[in-house]
């Protein structure tokens, strides 16, 4: 068999002796083609579906055609030089030539499924504990009290004894630091950053990262793009240290960005809980978070509906933004309801003052509703998770063995 040299005529001409033999079946061609990685979305192009079609001639030519995620993808040609270079290695095959055509919306569709599902499958590992519960507080608008929601849901838990970590994710929109009252720079030892830590009545504690403890002035504007955003995300679920919670709980942006993308990637075991208001067109708005996070795999572990009924100082209540959101929500996205917390002036003074309502007036109905949340979080939606299990019991069990 003679050695082929590069033909500049025919790109894929081989340059090395080939394999001598039969031409190759499509489905030995396609079997080899796993090997080829799109370099962005890290998997093979065959889960990917990104092979179209492959064709084998009685003398050895082997055609594949790629579908590429748009026509003019950058990485075309190491694409192309992957799947030559798998290709000639089969035996039988005397030259490979590659066709592109582009993905339809649904091939699209299933390429970005899967690289999320692979994503989440190899996240690298965060100071997040593996046995803390993650907990993403979400909206799919500005101005539906999520950031209460949060605040109020970290300082119930923390009064039921357990550590409780609040990361205000909210990059631009920051409100965590002034609602918890906590002021000063960040510090850390050692190349890590140490969280400020809130003690609470009833002997937990809440740990607080923010943007607003790394600005000069709480007004400052932070005009950052989306990958600057991911990488700040990044930095504090991997730089802080923020040893062991109960609890995570995260004050995500409004909307479908790069945060919650992010999130769902660098933080497989987080579940949401989305935030909505009566009104329909607040409830519309959300369905998108909870479409959102069930494309990133992400679990929604239920629906809260804010500012349900306006409460005045004499117990008479007005739904002054309509009614029903949060159940058709809920029913909507196949999530329960879990709680419903009215609107009262309590809840934006205590916000104002550092102090949340749900650690004030014991007879509030806002802050009645938020321990009761604190309540079903415990007891149903995501109980803490009990070291003396199997796990650790078998480690135990080990230690003394060896002992």
């Amino acid at each position: 068999m003679p050695i082929h040299v590069p033909d500049p005529d025919d790109p894929g001409a081989a340059v090395h002796k080939p394999v001598s033999g039969p031409p190759p079946q499509p489905d030995a061609v396609r079997k080899i083609l796993r090997g080829v990685i799109d370099p962005e979305l890290h998997a093979d192009i065959v889960e990917l579906d990104m092979v179209d079609d492959i064709r084998v001639t009685p003398d050895g030519k082997v055609t594949v055609k790629v579908a590429l995620t748009t026509a003019g993808c950058p990485l075309r040609t190491q694409i192309k030089q992957d799947v030559e270079s798998k290709v000639r290695g089969l035996p039988g095959v005397t030259t490979v030539a590659v066709e592109y055509g582009e993905m339809n919306a649904e091939q699209k569709r299933a390429a970005m499924q899967r690289a999320r599902w692979n994503a989440r499958e190899h996240a690298a590992p965060t100071e997040v504990p593996s046995n803390t519960r993650v907990l993403a507080v979400a909206s799919g608008k500005g101005g539906v009290g999520k950031s209460s929601v949060t605040v109020n849901l970290a300082a119930a838990l923390a009064a039921r004894g357990l550590t409780v970590g609040v990361l205000d994710a909210d990059i631009w929109g920051f409100s965590v630091p002034r609602m918890l009252g906590v002021e000063g720079r960040l510090g850390g030892t050692a190349g890590k950053i140490t969280p400020h830590a809130v003690a609470v009545d009833g002997g937990g504690t809440i740990k607080v990262v923010s943007m607003g403890f790394l600005v000069d002035d709480e007004g400052t504007a932070l005009m950052w793009r989306g990958l600057i955003l991911t990488k700040a995300l990044e930095q504090f679920l991997t730089d802080v240290r923020w040893g062991e919670m109960d609890y995570l709980l995260i004050d995500m942006p409004p909307g479908t960005g790069d945060i919650q993308m992010g999130l769902a990637r660098m933080l497989p075991q987080a579940e949401m809980l989305v935030v909505t208001t009566p009104a329909r067109a607040a409830q519309k708005i959300a369905l998108r978070v909870a479409d959102m996070a069930r494309r990133s795999y992400m679990k929604v572990a239920g629906v809260v509906e804010n500012m349900t009924e306006l409460v005045l100082p004499d117990g008479s209540r007005h739904a002054v933004f309509g009614s029903g959101g949060g159940a058709a929500l809920a029913e909507e996205i196949g999530a329960p309801l879990v709680a419903r917390i009215p609107l009262e002036p309590q809840v934006s003074e205590g916000a104002d003052s550092g102090k949340p309502v749900v650690l004030g007036d014991p007879n509030s109905p806002a802050a009645r509703e938020f321990r009761d949340l604190a309540d079903r979080v415990v007891t149903d939606l995501l109980p803490p998770i009990e070291m003396s299990g199997c796990t650790a019991r078998l480690l135990d069990l080990v230690g003394q063995s060896e002992g």
